[in-house]
């Protein structure tokens, strides 16, 4: 009998073990971690065959295939797999293989930034048209679970690490938000980077792309028919925006004398530009499924944005809060930024080899303040010196659980009446968080705090 071994017992790793046992494969799953959750998972996995083992990841012997859910090439694993020829498949490529015939056809999404937001718009678009479809892949449901499902259509968001690892994706339509440089500690460069994303146009259906990125044009420009997406008047074959209309002008009878209003600007929550990209890629995605408009206004209007995404927090003196703490590298944050014309800004953290440069070059005439905490702070004080001197900056170099306050009380100190103090860090949490909930989270508990002591005049 063949032998998998599937690296990891994360969400996606264990729903694949699951899979695979249920076929009557052998598994074994490899797993670093021996903590609590790591084990009750490996005790669940054994009571239907799956074997597990902890310590440092090494490949079983006989195994034909390894499995990973997003470990890098480099990783000793992965590479003693590509050595010993034993293929490498992604938790997304091994669903695209194992689903079954007249299988849910795949929308699939993926971007730098905004992936889930836009998938979580095409989601309840979905649903508005009467559709039984799932969120899957980098969020929500992992797809090798959720393909054996009777649905009617997947909404599948897709980082560059499942891309990298996914060979024969073929999905009924693909979409790319945006590229900008993100993970290149995982990819090794910022052209591996890409060509990862542009793997998702390689067999699809309907190729769609962002018309006002450079990089996400570039990478549709071998596909002819693509269908583009923009905030300016879309041309024929394109949607985008005609006042405060979204209006499409690819999914009609006559693209080049028809444009059909799919919705307001109004209808969109958050309302910012970047959402309002993310609105019509979701709107395109559906649209090559043939959903009608009414059902995309209904949908962007039924669609709950996550948490720690231009979040609203509070109002306190004439000056709004907002917890933006999703925005973990310069292009989520230069967004952000964007959509706030005086703002001071609360940023820091890892930021991955990513430049920040060109992230405050663009928002210095934004930019009323800042307060940098976190790792990597100091190159952010230092691209803040270079383009925006004359802008008041505090450094927090606090790294216990208070920082957040004195963040925000520094924030306030620097905030006039009609400014947004805007948590949008540019960086990774994990240098002083669990991840970028508990950062956000510790934002909102901190502008709480504030609000008291005002409150209480402290």
């Amino acid at each position: 009998m063949n032998l998998t071994c599937v690296a990891g017992l994360g969400v996606s790793g264990t729903a694949v073990a699951r899979v695979l046992a249920a076929r009557g494969e052998r598994v074994v799953v490899v797993e670093a971690v021996e903590g609590e959750r790591q084990l009750a998972a490996a005790a669940e996995l054994a009571r239907v065959g799956v074997e597990t083992r902890f310590g440092e990841p090494a490949l079983p012997e006989g195994a034909t295939r390894l499995v990973t859910t997003g470990w890098a090439p480099h990783h000793p694993l992965v590479a003693a797999a590509l050595r010993a020829g034993v293929e490498v498949v992604g938790e997304v490529e091994l669903a695209w293989r194992l689903r079954p015939a007249q299988a849910a056809p795949w929308l699939a999404l993926t971007g730098t930034n905004g992936k889930t937001t836009a998938v979580r718009m095409l989601t309840s678009i979905l649903l508005a048209a009467g559709r039984k479809a799932v969120a899957v892949g980098n969020v929500g449901v992992p797809v090798v679970q959720a393909v054996a499902e009777p649905y009617d259509a997947l909404a599948v968001e897709l980082s560059s690490f499942q891309l990298h690892w996914s060979a024969t994706l073929a999905p009924h339509a693909a979409a790319v938000l945006n590229v900008a440089p993100d993970h290149l500690d995982w990819h090794g460069s910022m052209e591996e980077y890409a060509a990862a994303k542009g793997r998702v146009f390689e067999r699809a259906g309907t190729v769609i792309f962002n018309a006002d990125d450079p990089e996400a044009t570039r990478l549709a420009a071998p596909y002819p028919g693509a269908v583009g997406f923009t905030l300016r008047v879309p041309r024929r074959g394109e949607l985008g925006v005609v006042e405060d209309l979204l209006v499409d002008r690819a999914f009609v009878a006559d693209p080049v004398e028809a444009a059909e209003e799919l919705a307001t600007l109004e209808d969109i929550r958050p309302f910012a530009p970047h959402n309002v990209a993310n609105a019509l890629a979701a709107a395109a995605l559906a649209r090559s499924l043939g959903v009608p408009s009414e059902a995309v206004r209904q949908g962007l209007r039924d669609f709950v944005p996550d948490p720690h995404r231009l979040a609203h927090v509070d109002r306190i003196g004439e000056v709004d809060y907002i917890d933006d703490s999703k925005a973990t590298n310069p292009h989520a944050a230069a967004a952000a930024l964007a959509s706030y014309p005086s703002v001071v800004w609360v940023a820091g953290g890892l930021l991955k080899g990513a430049d920040v440069d060109e992230l405050v070059r663009q928002a210095a005439p934004r930019l009323r303040g800042a307060v940098l905490l976190g790792a990597d702070r100091a190159r952010i004080a230092e691209a803040i010196a270079r383009h925006a001197p004359n802008v008041p900056l505090v450094d927090i170099a606090d790294r216990d659980t208070g920082a957040m306050e004195k963040v925000v009380t520094e924030a306030a100190r620097l905030a006039s009446p009609g400014d947004t103090v805007l948590l949008s860090p540019a960086g990774a949490s994990l240098d002083m968080f669990a991840n970028y909930p508990a950062r956000g989270e510790a934002f909102a508990r901190a502008v709480r705090g504030l609000r008291a002591r005002r409150e209480h005049g402290r």
